[in-house]
């Protein structure tokens, strides 16, 4: 049997906003060849299911938050500079309450991580290695004198990533600017501050 010919970003990335939208157990297959444009067989044949279509989506996900990510921060300005532009894109996404701008990987897990173990652990994976790039944009602050030498990177990163989890679902109550963006503001000074 010849495997079907698609560009696989382009599905996974209609995949996703599919997930997104309605969550993994709403999603149906006919959902899935509707967002993608791919034929039921063609999906099988790709993916093998609805859950490997749903975590071929999350590593295509990650790929483009990584890419994201990047832009941030691979550049000269002061690490916390860029700390603080991200922070006011993920304010600007929650703002937009566009359910395809939500975080796949928190959709998920909160979904699926206790019923399965591959979406749990592909989902901590990517979860773990945002942190350490997170850590990373520490350990540069400091290095940058920034940031007490002393402050814990990891810990950091830690309260980052909860301060962002909070954001996007406390943001589907409240989606207001003049709410959201001094959270996001009061999350960076608490991290200035160790």
């Amino acid at each position: 049997m010849r495997n079907a010919e698609f560009d696989r970003e382009t599905v996974l990335r209609a995949a996703m906003s599919a997930f997104m939208v309605n969550g993994y157990a709403k999603t149906s297959m006919q959902d899935l060849t509707k967002a993608t444009g791919l034929h039921p067989g063609s999906i099988y044949c790709a993916f093998e299911n609805k859950k490997g279509v749903l975590l071929a989506a999350i590593d295509q996900y990650q790929q483009d938050r990584n890419l994201q990510f990047q832009q941030f921060f691979d550049n000269a300005k002061p690490a916390l500079d860029n700390l603080r532009d991200y922070l006011t894109h993920i304010v600007e996404e929650c703002l937009s309450c566009d359910a395809t701008k939500s975080c796949l990987l928190t959709k998920s897990l909160s979904e699926m991580g206790e019923q399965d173990d591959d979406i749990r652990l592909m989902i901590n994976k990517h979860l773990h290695s945002w942190q350490n790039a997170l850590s990373q944009v520490f350990d540069n602050a400091k290095a940058q004198k920034l940031l007490d030498k002393d402050c814990n990177s990891e810990f950091l990163a830690q309260y980052l990533m909860m301060g962002i989890y909070g954001l996007r679902t406390f943001s589907h109550t409240h989606p207001q600017v003049d709410i959201l963006q001094p959270l996001a503001d009061k999350l960076l000074r608490d991290i200035r501050h160790g």
